[in-house]
Parts: C-alpha cells; structure tokens; sequence
C-alpha cells in the first residue's frame, strides 16, 4: 500500500527544484532586454524579458512633423514587435530549461512566476 510513497518523495523534491530554478529564470529574464523599431528606426522601444517597456526613443524629425497619427501608428509597431522578441526570449528560456522538451504546464508555470499572464501584465 505504501510502495508509491518513495516515488511520490522524489517527485515532490524534483516539483520542488523546478520550481525553484522557474523562479530564477523569471529574476533572469526580468535582467534581459530586446528592443523593437520602426519607422526605419526612427522609434525605438526597449522592453525587458518580463515584458515591461523600459525605455522608449522617438527621432525628433519624426516629432516635427507633428503628425500624431502616424507616430501612434509607428509605436504600436515598435511596442508589438519588441513583445514578440520578449516572447521569444521566454520560448528560449524555457527550452534551455527542459533541454527542448515541451512539457505541459511549464510556459503557464513561468507566466505565474514571472508575473505575466497569456497577454501578458
């Protein structure tokens, strides 16, 4: 009745562990940064891995044009692709981890521990 119960031990610790090492990696992805550009560079945002913009450039020619639409436009388009690169700095991150294994719950498991929900904070 009670043979399983050295096997659940051990699973527990390994749980236990890989939690840990997600924890880590969220701490880790926070220090990492990837940039988005449009506009032929003349905006520029900078996000880190927990998806969080950190800084943003915007050439002033572009401001004195003074057309607002389009430079909302080029920041959504900067924003938008500096989150696909900090998305992808997460798939990497999670593949390093489990050495290319795909295992379930894990992506949702570091969205938790990181702070980041399916669309992000």
């Amino acid at each position: 009745m009670f043979q399983g119960l050295g096997n659940l031990g051990s699973i527990w610790k390994q749980a236990s562990e890989l939690s840990g090492q997600l924890e880590k990696l969220g701490e880790e992805l926070k220090s990492r940064r990837t940039t988005g550009a449009s506009g032929g560079g003349m905006v520029e945002v900078e996000i880190n891995g927990a998806l969080e913009v950190l800084r943003c450039k915007i050439d002033p020619q572009l401001l004195a044009q003074g057309d607002r639409e389009m430079l909302e436009d080029l920041l959504v388009a900067a924003i938008n692709q500096a989150v696909t690169k900090g998305k992808q700095l997460h798939a990497d991150a999670l593949k390093d981890l489990t050495g290319g294994l795909q295992l379930p719950g894990m992506r949702e498991a570091l969205e938790k521990i990181s702070g980041l929900g399916p669309k992000g904070p």
